[in-house]
């Protein structure tokens, strides 16, 4: 069972890349992030005559959150993130493939820092946390996938020293954020799998990066612990941040046996 999660920056406006990119790797599951467009206007017909099932939560212009499954029907159970009703963002989707709960996110970005939106990314992150801890309760497969919004450590940055160090997504609150989520029993299933590799999902566009190489890894897969046991293994679809008209995110994938 392959697991793969994309932020495609604008579902319309990269259909193509993502149409080719799912004929090509055939995931069973995928995750995407930052539709960028209205519950009316995700091109579902066109991602049904690839062969892809989706539920979905979208926006218009920014956010939104959807799974894909390839040749089935995900089973929708939630489509907001439990602890504050007062919270509009579309970040957050859970459906059940195979016997598997998927957890698609979307976790704010956090600038800029300190301020507002900080507070929100922390809020969140603690809401997650929270629901996380009712996930792990019932000892079920379950994998939180998406775009985390944080690079973990040090490693995960192409040059800690560089102007990242004040960004919100590199923040000593945001990493403690999400190694309290390691810390429940959760499994960082790309650095099992790579432990001391440069594994990065994202290069800006800004300042040559993806050139440059100047990557940071912010999409993870978190296993609950009955998944990590089926952990095959992982990647980096690196190559498709480099194609003309791209996301700044490249797709991100796990194996897992079945």
């Amino acid at each position: 069972m392959k697991l793969a999660t994309y932020n495609i920056n604008g579902v319309n406006g990269r259909l193509a890349h993502l149409l080719a990119w799912l004929d090509g790797e055939k995931p069973d599951v995928v995750c995407l992030q930052e539709l960028k467009a209205p519950d009316a206007k995700f091109p579902h017909a066109a991602l049904k005559q690839a062969g892809y099932h989706a539920v979905w939560k979208g926006q218009p212009a920014s956010h939104g959150v959807a799974i894909l499954a390839r040749g089935k029907e995900p089973l929708a159970t939630r489509r907001a993130l439990p602890g504050d009703d007062s919270d509009t963002e579309s970040r957050y989707i859970e459906a059940a493939v195979d016997g598997v709960l998927l957890c698609c996110l979307y976790a704010p970005n956090g600038n800029p820092q300190p301020g507002p939106r900080f507070d929100y990314k922390l809020a969140w992150l603690k809401r997650l946390h929270a629901h996380a801890a009712t996930l792990l309760a019932a000892k079920v497969p379950v994998a939180l996938i998406g775009d985390f919004n944080v690079v973990p450590t040090d490693a995960d940055l192409y040059d800690p020293k560089s102007s990242w160090r004040k960004d919100a997504l590199t923040q000593p609150a945001a990493r403690a954020a999400f190694q309290r989520l390691l810390a429940q029993g959760w499994q960082d299933a790309l650095r099992a799998k790579h432990p001391d590799d440069k594994l990065f999902t994202f290069w800006d566009y800004k300042r040559f990066a993806w050139q440059r190489d100047a990557g940071l890894r912010i999409d993870h897969f978190l296993l609950s612990p009955p998944l990590a046991k089926r952990l095959q293994a992982a990647g980096v679809d690196r190559e498709r941040r480099g194609l003309e008209g791209a996301s700044d995110h490249a797709p991100a994938w796990i194996t897992l046996r079945r």
